[in-house]
C-alpha cells in the first residue's frame, strides 16, 4: 500500500470515529438532558399536588369549621315608629355566629311597604287594635331559621377569608407538609432523599417558617403556598434534591451504558485495525530493509567465492601451491562467513517458532566470557582498539546453554567493534549483585539515539542510518541476544547516548544449587 492511500485511509477512518464519537456524546447528552426535564417534571407536578393539597385541607377545616358550630338566629322584629318617614315603620333582626376567631354578628334591617297613619288621624277602635298589635309584637320573638345551604356557604366563605388572614406559621405544620411531600415523591416515583423549606418573604428576606434551612439555592424547586387566596402573599414551598446529579447519571446510564460500550468497542475495532496497518508498513519496510541488508551480506562472500574460482579456472594466472593455498583460504573464509550469515538466519526462525531446545547446566561465567574474550581479541586489535576485561564476580557460578550464552556474549562484543567510533576502546566486567551475576559490556561507539531504544530489540530493526551501509548486519544479532537472554530468565538493560557510547547489563541469576 502507497504511503498516500494508508494516509487517506488512516484519515478516514480518524474522521469517522471522531464524527461517531461526537454524534454519540450529543446523543448522550440529549438522553441525560431528557430525563432531566423528566424528573424536573414529575417533581414539580408532586409539588403542584402537595400544595393544591394544604389548600384543599385548609378549606376542609373551613367547611368543619362551618358545619360544626350551630347557628343561632335569634332577633325581634318590632316596629320603630320613631324613625324614618312618617307613616314608615322600620324592623330589624340582630343574629350571631360563632367562628374559629370569636363571634361573628350582623344584623339586617327591613321596613314596611305599609303606609301607618298617625294616632289623631284614626278612630278610637283602630287605636285599640293597633295597640294590641304593639304588644303582640312586642312579646313574639320571631326565630327566622335561613336555608342551610345559603347559610353554610356564607360561613364557608366567611371562615375561609379568616383563615387566609393567618401567619404561615399558623397554617402549615412541618410534619404533615413533610408527610405530604413523602406521599407525593412516592406516587409520581420519585424516591430519593430530598430536603424541603416553606418560607414567607418579607421585603425580599426570606423567613424559614418550616423544614430545612442548608438548601443549595441554584438547584430548588420553588412553588408558591396557597396560590389562590384573595390577597396574595409571598409564601414559598423550596425543595432541593442533593442527589439529583448522581440520580440523572444513574437513570440515563441504564440505557446509555450498552450504546457506550458498543461505540467503545467501534473505537478500539478501528484503533486496532489502524495500528495493525502501521505494523503492517511497519514490517514491510523492514522485511525491504533486510532483504537489501541480506543480499548485501551475500553478496559480498558469494562474489568472492566466485572470483577465486575463477582465478583458478584462469590459464593466465600460475598455479603455484602458495597461489593455490592463498585463494583455498578466501574461499574457505568466505563460506564460513557465508555459512554463519545463514545459521542466524535460521536460527532465529527456529527460536520463533519455539523449536529450539536449550541445554542448561553449571556454569562459571567468568571462564566463559575469558574464553570468548582469547578468541575476540585478535579482532579488536586489527582496528588499532583495546578489550580490557573486569572480573570481580567472586561467586560467578550460573545455570545456561554454554553455546547460546557464548554467542550473546560474541554478539555483544561484535557490535561494540562495529559500531566503534575511531579506535575501539571495549570493556567488560563482572561483578556480584545481592542473587545475581551482573555481566556489563560497554563501549566507547556511536551510541543509539534515545528514541530508537526501545526497538533495538526487535527482529530486524536496524537504527535507521540513511543510504549509508557502512555496518553489516541482518537485524538480527540484538533480537537473538533478548530470546536468549528471556529464556535464561535473565534481565538485559541498555544505556546509551548519541557518540558517547553504549552499555549493555546481563543479570544472571546465580546457581544457588
Amino acid at each position: 500500500m502507497s504511503r498516500n492511500k494508508l494516509f487517506t485511509l488512516i484519515a478516514s477512518m480518524i474522521v469517522v470515529m471522531v464524527g461517531l464519537i461526537i454524534v454519540q456524546a450529543g446523543s448522550i447528552s440529549r438522553a441525560s438532558q431528557i430525563k432531566e426535564e423528566q424528573f424536573d417534571r414529575s417533581v414539580r407536578n408532586a409539588q403542584d399536588q402537595v400544595i393544591r393539597r394544604l389548600e384543599v385541607n385548609e378549606t376542609l377545616l373551613a367547611r368543619q369549621i362551618a358545619r360544626n358550630e350551630r347557628i343561632n338566629n335569634f332577633g325581634s322584629m318590632l316596629p320603630d315608629r320613631n324613625n324614618g318617614f312618617q307613616g314608615e315603620m322600620r324592623f330589624s333582626l340582630d343574629f350571631s355566629q360563632p367562628n374559629y376567631f370569636g363571634a361573628y354578628r350582623e344584623q339586617l334591617q327591613f321596613y314596611s311597604d305599609t303606609i301607618v297613619e298617625p294616632p289623631n288621624s284614626i278612630s278610637q277602635d283602630s287605636q285599640r287594635y293597633a295597640t294590641s298589635f304593639e304588644r303582640f309584637q312586642e312579646i313574639s320573638i320571631l326565630r327566622q331559621e335561613m336555608t342551610e345551604e345559603n347559610l353554610n356557604a356564607s360561613f364557608l366563605v366567611n371562615e375561609r377569608i379568616l383563615l387566609q388572614e393567618r401567619p404561615l406559621k399558623d397554617r402549615i405544620n412541618e410534619i404533615e407538609l413533610k408527610e405530604l411531600l413523602d406521599e407525593s415523591f412516592r406516587n409520581f416515583g420519585i424516591d430519593l432523599e430530598y430536603k424541603f423549606a416553606a418560607l414567607t418573604y418579607d421585603e425580599g428576606n426570606g423567613v424559614l417558617i418550616a423544614g430545612d434551612s442548608d438548601l443549595d439555592m441554584k438547584g430548588i424547586y420553588a412553588g408558591p403556598l396557597f396560590p389562590n387566596d384573595i390577597n396574595k402573599k409571598a409564601n414559598y414551598l423550596h425543595v432541593y434534591f442533593p442527589q439529583k446529579p448522581g440520580y440523572i447519571l444513574r437513570d440515563t446510564g441504564i440505557t446509555v451504558i450498552p450504546l457506550v460500550i458498543l461505540t467503545g468497542l467501534l473505537i478500539a475495532i478501528f484503533t486496532y485495525t489502524i495500528l495493525i496497518i502501521l505494523r503492517q508498513k511497519k514490517l514491510s519496510m523492514i522485511k525491504n530493509d533486510f532483504i537489501n541488508n541480506m543480499t548485501h551480506e551475500l553478496k559480498t562472500p558469494i562474489s568472492t567465492i566466485s572470483l577465486a574460482s575463477q582465478m583458478l579456472e584462469d590459464g593466465s594466472i600460475s598455479n603455484t601451491p602458495k597461489t593455490i593455498e592463498q585463494i583455498s583460504k578466501v574461499i574457505n573464509q568466505e563460506s564460513k562467513r557465508l555459512s554463519f550469515q545463514v545459521e542466524k538466519v535460521l536460527q532465529m526462525a527456529v527460536f520463533n517458532e519455539g523449536r529450539l531446545k536449550l541445554k542448561f547446566k553449571p556454569l562459571d561465567i567468568n571462564d566463559l566470557i575469558a574464553n570468548v574474550v582469547s578468541n575476540f581479541e585478535l579482532k579488536v586489535q586489527n582496528k588499532n582498539g583495546e578489550l580490557l576485561t573486569n572480573f570481580k564476580a567472586i561467586i560467578a557460578e550460573i545455570k545456561g546453554d554454554e553455546v547460546h550464552i557464548t554467542n550473546v556474549i560474541f554478539n555483544l562484543l561484535d557490535n561494540a567493534v562495529k559500531y566503534s567510533n575511531g579506535t575501539p576502546r571495549i570493556e567488560i566486567s563482572t561483578k556480584n549483585k545481592k542473587d545475581f551475576v551482573v555481566v556489563s559490556i560497554s563501549d566507547n561507539g556511536v551510541g543509539i539515539p534515545k528514541e530508537h531504544l526501545s526497538q533495538i530489540f526487535e527482529r530486524f530493526y536496524r537504527v535507521p542510518t540513511g543510504n549509508i551501509h557502512n555496518v553489516k548486519g541482518f537485524g538480527l544479532g540484538l533480537s537473538y541476544v533478548k530470546k536468549i537472554v528471556e529464556a535464561h530468565n535473565t534481565e538485559i538493560k541498555v544505556e546509551s547516548a548519541l557518540n558517547k557510547g553504549t552499555k549493555f547489563s546481563l543479570f544472571f541469576p546465580l546457581n544457588k544449587n
